[in-house]
Protein backbone atom coordinates (compact mmCIF):
# COMPACT_ATOMS: atom_id res chain seq x y z
CA UNK A 1 0.00 0.00 0.00
CA UNK A 2 2.09 3.49 -1.29
CA UNK A 3 1.61 6.40 1.25
CA UNK A 4 -1.70 8.30 -0.46
CA UNK A 5 -3.35 4.75 -0.27
CA UNK A 6 -2.63 4.59 3.57
CA UNK A 7 -3.80 8.14 4.04
CA UNK A 8 -6.94 7.58 1.63
CA UNK A 9 -7.89 4.75 3.87
CA UNK A 10 -7.08 6.13 7.34
CA UNK A 11 -9.42 9.43 5.89
CA UNK A 12 -12.42 7.11 4.66
CA UNK A 13 -11.78 5.05 8.46
CA UNK A 14 -12.07 8.10 10.41
CA UNK A 15 -15.42 9.04 8.40
CA UNK A 16 -17.37 5.48 8.86
CA UNK A 17 -19.03 4.48 11.68
CA UNK A 18 -16.96 2.16 14.01
CA UNK A 19 -18.08 -1.06 14.21
CA UNK A 20 -17.66 -0.52 18.26
CA UNK A 21 -18.25 2.24 20.04
CA UNK A 22 -18.07 2.93 24.13
CA UNK A 23 -19.38 5.78 25.75
CA UNK A 24 -18.69 6.75 29.61
CA UNK A 25 -18.29 2.78 30.38
CA UNK A 26 -17.92 2.26 33.78
CA UNK A 27 -17.66 -0.82 36.14
CA UNK A 28 -17.70 -0.77 39.64
CA UNK A 29 -16.95 -4.66 41.41
CA UNK A 30 -19.33 -4.39 45.02
CA UNK A 31 -16.81 -5.79 48.17
CA UNK A 32 -19.28 -7.45 50.63
CA UNK A 33 -18.46 -8.52 54.45
CA UNK A 34 -19.87 -8.99 57.74
CA UNK A 35 -22.74 -11.27 59.52
CA UNK A 36 -24.81 -9.85 56.85
CA UNK A 37 -22.80 -9.70 53.95
CA UNK A 38 -23.48 -6.10 53.42
CA UNK A 39 -21.83 -3.96 50.24
CA UNK A 40 -18.96 -2.19 52.10
CA UNK A 41 -17.37 -0.68 49.23
CA UNK A 42 -16.11 -1.02 45.46
CA UNK A 43 -13.81 -1.96 43.27
CA UNK A 44 -13.55 0.93 40.71
CA UNK A 45 -12.45 -1.07 37.83
CA UNK A 46 -13.42 1.14 34.92
CA UNK A 47 -13.88 4.51 35.60
CA UNK A 48 -15.81 6.33 32.04
CA UNK A 49 -13.89 4.85 29.35
CA UNK A 50 -15.05 5.91 25.72
CA UNK A 51 -13.44 4.45 22.37
CA UNK A 52 -14.44 3.84 19.26
CA UNK A 53 -13.13 0.56 17.00
CA UNK A 54 -13.59 0.71 13.25
CA UNK A 55 -13.67 -2.18 11.03
CA UNK A 56 -10.39 -3.83 10.27
CA UNK A 57 -8.41 -2.01 13.01
CA UNK A 58 -6.32 -3.54 15.66
CA UNK A 59 -6.85 -1.37 18.86
CA UNK A 60 -4.65 -2.17 21.91
CA UNK A 61 -4.96 -1.63 25.05
CA UNK A 62 -2.06 -1.27 27.72
CA UNK A 63 -1.17 -1.05 31.21
CA UNK A 64 -0.15 -2.38 34.29
CA UNK A 65 -1.95 -5.37 35.94
CA UNK A 66 -5.01 -4.41 37.70
CA UNK A 67 -5.40 -1.55 35.60
CA UNK A 68 -9.00 -2.16 34.39
CA UNK A 69 -7.73 -3.56 30.66
CA UNK A 70 -9.00 -7.20 30.91
CA UNK A 71 -12.34 -6.30 32.59
CA UNK A 72 -12.90 -3.62 29.83
CA UNK A 73 -12.66 -6.73 27.55
CA UNK A 74 -15.40 -8.38 29.02
CA UNK A 75 -17.39 -5.49 29.33
CA UNK A 76 -17.63 -4.30 25.71
CA UNK A 77 -18.94 -7.75 24.43
CA UNK A 78 -21.46 -8.34 27.09
CA UNK A 79 -19.84 -10.96 28.99
CA UNK A 80 -20.12 -8.93 32.78
CA UNK A 81 -22.59 -5.88 32.70
CA UNK A 82 -21.35 -2.53 33.39
CA UNK A 83 -22.71 -0.07 35.97
CA UNK A 84 -23.04 2.60 33.44
CA UNK A 85 -22.57 4.25 30.41
CA UNK A 86 -23.08 2.71 26.89
CA UNK A 87 -22.00 0.00 24.03
CA UNK A 88 -23.00 0.32 20.58
CA UNK A 89 -22.12 -2.36 17.50
CA UNK A 90 -22.61 -2.01 14.00
CA UNK A 91 -25.01 0.83 15.05
CA UNK A 92 -27.04 -0.80 17.33
CA UNK A 93 -26.92 -0.31 21.11
CA UNK A 94 -26.47 -3.82 23.19
CA UNK A 95 -26.18 -2.61 26.72
CA UNK A 96 -29.56 -2.71 28.12
CA UNK A 97 -30.03 -6.03 25.47
CA UNK A 98 -31.24 -9.47 27.13
CA UNK A 99 -30.17 -12.79 26.50
CA UNK A 100 -32.21 -13.49 23.59
CA UNK A 101 -31.67 -9.96 21.63
CA UNK A 102 -27.95 -10.42 22.29
CA UNK A 103 -28.01 -13.95 20.74
CA UNK A 104 -26.96 -12.66 17.21
CA UNK A 105 -24.44 -10.42 18.36
CA UNK A 106 -22.60 -13.07 20.78
CA UNK A 107 -21.97 -15.38 17.14
CA UNK A 108 -20.34 -11.80 15.97
CA UNK A 109 -18.43 -10.84 18.69
CA UNK A 110 -15.89 -13.33 20.61
CA UNK A 111 -12.70 -13.84 23.26
CA UNK A 112 -9.67 -15.29 22.78
CA UNK A 113 -8.78 -15.50 26.86
CA UNK A 114 -5.09 -15.83 28.59
CA UNK A 115 -5.08 -19.11 29.63
CA UNK A 116 -6.45 -21.66 27.18
CA UNK A 117 -5.69 -24.23 29.46
CA UNK A 118 -8.36 -22.87 32.29
CA UNK A 119 -10.67 -21.88 29.02
CA UNK A 120 -10.96 -25.10 27.38
CA UNK A 121 -13.56 -27.96 28.70
CA UNK A 122 -11.22 -30.77 29.44
CA UNK A 123 -13.47 -33.10 28.74
CA UNK A 124 -13.96 -32.52 25.07
CA UNK A 125 -11.53 -33.21 22.45
CA UNK A 126 -10.64 -30.54 19.77
CA UNK A 127 -13.84 -31.31 17.58
CA UNK A 128 -15.84 -31.53 20.55
CA UNK A 129 -15.05 -27.73 21.93
CA UNK A 130 -15.29 -26.79 18.03
CA UNK A 131 -18.52 -28.60 17.59
CA UNK A 132 -20.58 -27.50 20.51
CA UNK A 133 -19.70 -23.53 18.88
CA UNK A 134 -20.77 -24.48 15.71
CA UNK A 135 -23.72 -26.18 16.41
CA UNK A 136 -24.84 -23.56 19.35
CA UNK A 137 -24.90 -20.88 16.54
CA UNK A 138 -25.89 -22.90 13.68
CA UNK A 139 -22.93 -21.70 12.13
CA UNK A 140 -23.20 -24.32 9.11
CA UNK A 141 -26.09 -26.99 8.76
CA UNK A 142 -25.58 -30.28 10.30
CA UNK A 143 -24.17 -32.06 7.23
CA UNK A 144 -20.94 -29.93 7.15
CA UNK A 145 -20.25 -29.46 10.81
CA UNK A 146 -17.74 -32.32 10.44
CA UNK A 147 -15.86 -30.38 7.48
CA UNK A 148 -16.10 -27.18 9.00
CA UNK A 149 -14.46 -27.95 12.28
CA UNK A 150 -11.74 -29.42 9.89
CA UNK A 151 -11.25 -26.19 7.86
CA UNK A 152 -10.76 -24.93 11.54
CA UNK A 153 -7.98 -26.40 12.67
CA UNK A 154 -6.09 -26.50 9.70
CA UNK A 155 -6.83 -22.49 9.61
CA UNK A 156 -4.61 -22.32 13.35
CA UNK A 157 -1.92 -24.12 12.05
CA UNK A 158 -2.87 -28.36 13.68
CA UNK A 159 -2.81 -31.02 12.21
CA UNK A 160 -5.37 -33.26 11.38
CA UNK A 161 -5.06 -35.88 13.98
CA UNK A 162 -5.80 -32.93 16.82
CA UNK A 163 -9.55 -33.66 16.16
CA UNK A 164 -9.46 -36.86 18.79
CA UNK A 165 -6.99 -35.22 20.82
CA UNK A 166 -7.77 -33.38 24.56
CA UNK A 167 -6.56 -30.16 25.81
CA UNK A 168 -4.14 -30.97 27.74
CA UNK A 169 -2.58 -33.23 25.76
CA UNK A 170 -1.25 -30.10 23.86
CA UNK A 171 1.60 -27.48 24.55
CA UNK A 172 0.64 -23.99 25.98
CA UNK A 173 1.41 -22.73 22.36
CA UNK A 174 -0.98 -25.11 20.72
CA UNK A 175 -3.62 -25.00 23.41
CA UNK A 176 -3.55 -20.79 22.10
CA UNK A 177 -4.05 -22.28 18.78
CA UNK A 178 -7.10 -24.26 20.16
CA UNK A 179 -8.66 -21.22 21.58
CA UNK A 180 -8.16 -19.14 18.59
CA UNK A 181 -9.71 -21.64 16.36
CA UNK A 182 -12.79 -21.90 18.80
CA UNK A 183 -13.27 -17.91 18.68
CA UNK A 184 -13.19 -18.36 15.04
CA UNK A 185 -15.90 -20.80 14.85
CA UNK A 186 -19.14 -18.65 14.81
CA UNK A 187 -17.34 -17.33 11.75
CA UNK A 188 -16.98 -13.26 14.12
CA UNK A 189 -16.41 -10.10 13.19
CA UNK A 190 -15.15 -8.93 16.26
CA UNK A 191 -12.58 -10.40 18.55
CA UNK A 192 -11.30 -9.20 21.88
CA UNK A 193 -7.63 -11.14 22.39
CA UNK A 194 -7.29 -11.07 26.34
CA UNK A 195 -3.25 -11.45 26.93
CA UNK A 196 -3.44 -14.04 24.08
CA UNK A 197 0.21 -14.45 24.32
CA UNK A 198 1.65 -13.66 28.19
CA UNK A 199 1.75 -17.04 29.27
CA UNK A 200 3.67 -18.11 26.20
CA UNK A 201 7.66 -18.37 25.45
CA UNK A 202 9.02 -15.34 23.41
CA UNK A 203 9.71 -17.65 20.42
CA UNK A 204 5.79 -18.87 20.50
CA UNK A 205 4.64 -15.85 21.08
CA UNK A 206 6.01 -14.46 17.08
CA UNK A 207 4.08 -17.65 15.71
CA UNK A 208 1.16 -16.84 17.46
CA UNK A 209 0.99 -13.13 16.43
CA UNK A 210 1.94 -13.84 13.18
CA UNK A 211 -0.94 -16.78 12.82
CA UNK A 212 -3.16 -13.58 13.72
CA UNK A 213 -2.12 -11.24 11.88
CA UNK A 214 -2.44 -13.95 8.98
CA UNK A 215 -6.29 -14.19 10.24
CA UNK A 216 -7.01 -10.87 10.82
CA UNK A 217 -5.88 -10.07 6.84
CA UNK A 218 -7.66 -13.03 5.50
CA UNK A 219 -10.76 -13.54 7.33
CA UNK A 220 -10.97 -9.23 7.89
CA UNK A 221 -11.27 -9.24 11.40
CA UNK A 222 -11.30 -6.44 13.70
CA UNK A 223 -9.67 -7.08 17.20
CA UNK A 224 -9.28 -5.33 20.06
CA UNK A 225 -6.03 -6.61 21.74
CA UNK A 226 -5.16 -6.67 25.50
CA UNK A 227 -1.57 -6.55 26.80
CA UNK A 228 0.87 -5.40 29.58
CA UNK A 229 3.47 -5.73 26.90
CA UNK A 230 3.98 -2.35 25.46
CA UNK A 231 6.24 -4.02 22.65
CA UNK A 232 3.68 -6.50 21.61
CA UNK A 233 1.31 -4.49 20.95
CA UNK A 234 3.52 -1.70 18.82
CA UNK A 235 4.35 -4.07 16.92
CA UNK A 236 0.73 -5.88 16.21
CA UNK A 237 -2.05 -3.14 16.61
CA UNK A 238 -2.84 0.38 14.59
CA UNK A 239 -3.75 2.36 17.65
CA UNK A 240 -3.26 2.09 21.26
CA UNK A 241 -4.97 3.23 24.45
CA UNK A 242 -2.98 3.22 27.89
CA UNK A 243 -4.76 2.54 30.86
CA UNK A 244 -4.24 3.12 34.51
CA UNK A 245 -6.41 2.81 37.79
CA UNK A 246 -9.39 1.98 35.28
CA UNK A 247 -8.71 5.42 33.16
CA UNK A 248 -7.66 5.57 29.72
CA UNK A 249 -4.98 8.15 30.07
CA UNK A 250 -3.65 8.30 26.64
CA UNK A 251 -4.58 7.11 23.32
CA UNK A 252 -1.87 7.69 20.28
CA UNK A 253 -1.34 5.53 16.97
CA UNK A 254 1.31 2.83 17.60
CA UNK A 255 3.50 4.01 14.36
CA UNK A 256 4.16 7.25 15.94
CA UNK A 257 4.15 5.69 19.41
CA UNK A 258 8.03 6.61 20.84
CA UNK A 259 7.98 10.34 18.93
CA UNK A 260 4.67 11.27 19.77
CA UNK A 261 3.86 9.87 23.27
CA UNK A 262 2.88 12.84 25.59
CA UNK A 263 1.76 11.28 29.39
CA UNK A 264 3.86 10.92 31.77
CA UNK A 265 2.97 7.22 32.14
CA UNK A 266 3.34 5.97 28.90
CA UNK A 267 6.62 7.81 28.62
CA UNK A 268 7.32 5.49 31.49
CA UNK A 269 6.50 2.23 30.18
CA UNK A 270 8.23 2.94 27.15
CA UNK A 271 11.26 3.51 29.00
CA UNK A 272 10.85 0.31 31.32
CA UNK A 273 10.85 -1.60 27.85
CA UNK A 274 14.10 -3.83 27.25
CA UNK A 275 16.47 -1.28 24.90
CA UNK A 276 16.80 -3.87 21.10
CA UNK A 277 20.55 -1.64 20.60
CA UNK A 278 22.72 -3.71 22.94
CA UNK A 279 25.11 -0.88 22.63
CA UNK A 280 22.14 1.38 24.32
CA UNK A 281 23.58 1.77 27.90
CA UNK A 282 20.24 3.87 28.68
CA UNK A 283 19.33 2.83 32.12
CA UNK A 284 16.19 1.91 32.16
CA UNK A 285 12.52 4.08 33.66
CA UNK A 286 11.06 2.22 37.19
CA UNK A 287 8.60 4.27 38.50
CA UNK A 288 8.86 5.29 41.96
CA UNK A 289 5.61 4.67 44.73
CA UNK A 290 3.14 2.42 44.25
CA UNK A 291 -0.42 2.41 42.27
CA UNK A 292 -3.51 3.84 44.35
CA UNK A 293 -6.16 1.15 45.64
CA UNK A 294 -8.78 0.87 43.08
CA UNK A 295 -11.34 0.69 46.61
CA UNK A 296 -10.31 4.66 47.26
CA UNK A 297 -9.03 5.87 44.33
CA UNK A 298 -7.53 9.32 44.30
CA UNK A 299 -9.65 12.42 43.85
CA UNK A 300 -7.42 14.41 40.88
CA UNK A 301 -5.70 12.37 38.88
CA UNK A 302 -4.93 8.87 39.26
CA UNK A 303 -1.28 8.86 38.27
CA UNK A 304 -0.42 11.95 40.43
CA UNK A 305 1.32 10.24 43.34
CA UNK A 306 4.00 8.82 41.13
CA UNK A 307 4.31 11.32 38.40
CA UNK A 308 7.48 13.10 37.65
CA UNK A 309 5.86 15.77 36.18
CA UNK A 310 2.82 16.22 38.85
CA UNK A 311 1.73 20.04 40.15
CA UNK A 312 -0.99 20.76 42.19
CA UNK A 313 -3.67 20.75 40.01
CA UNK A 314 -3.06 17.32 39.53
CA UNK A 315 -3.77 15.94 42.99
CA UNK A 316 -7.12 17.84 43.25
CA UNK A 317 -8.83 17.94 39.70
CA UNK A 318 -9.01 14.79 37.19
CA UNK A 319 -7.79 15.99 33.67
CA UNK A 320 -10.01 14.97 31.40
CA UNK A 321 -9.24 13.20 27.89
CA UNK A 322 -8.60 15.99 25.25
CA UNK A 323 -7.82 15.51 21.71
CA UNK A 324 -4.05 16.64 21.35
CA UNK A 325 -3.45 15.98 17.22
CA UNK A 326 -4.68 13.79 14.83
CA UNK A 327 -5.60 10.05 16.58
CA UNK A 328 -4.12 11.33 19.91
CA UNK A 329 -5.81 12.07 22.87
CA UNK A 330 -4.01 12.76 26.15
CA UNK A 331 -5.25 13.02 30.49
CA UNK A 332 -2.88 15.22 31.25
CA UNK A 333 -2.78 18.76 33.22
CA UNK A 334 1.25 18.99 32.63
CA UNK A 335 1.65 18.68 29.00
Amino acid sequence: MTAVDSAAAKATAASAEPLLRVEGLVKHFPVRGGVLNAVRGHVHAVNGVSLAVYRGEVVGVVGESGCGKSTLGKLVIRLIEPTRGTITYAGQEITGLGHADLMPFRRKMQIIFQDPFSSLNPRLTVAGLLKEAVRFHRVVPPGEVDAYVSGLIAKVGLRTEARGKFPHEFSGGQRQRIGIARALATNPEFIVADEPVSALDVSIQAQVLNLMTDLKTDLGLTILFISHDLKVVEHFCDRVLVMYLGFVVEELPCARLHERAMHPYTRALLGANPIDDPDDRRPLTILKGDVPSPLTPPKGCPFAGRCPQVIDRCRSEMPPLENKSDGQRVACWAV
